[in-house]
């Protein structure tokens, strides 16, 4: 997986230098890119390592079969569908 963040702090964590802070600006730039936009009623509150957060409210996965997610009467569904 390629890191596609806007600001790649590696660099200054692995020099050991501390002549290059990492900035507040670029933090939240990094933030801001990696966080998923979605609707509210997409989302229920959850905690992870013990901080609030968000997940996606996405029906389980169906154990066999081929499906797509899509919407249906308004909720999102699993739907049966051939495989390619």
């Amino acid at each position: 997986m390629n890191n596609n963040f806007p600001v790649d702090f590696q660099n200054n964590v692995k020099s050991g230098k501390t002549s290059n802070p990492i900035k507040a600006a670029d933090l939240m730039e990094n933030f801001v890119w990696a966080k998923l936009l979605v609707d509210d009623s997409l989302t229920e509150k959850t905690t992870s390592m013990g901080f609030s957060a968000f997940k996606l409210k996405i029906p389980a996965v169906p154990k066999s079969g081929t499906y797509v997610l899509g919407a249906v009467s308004g909720g999102l569904s699993w739907i049966a569908t051939e495989e390619c």
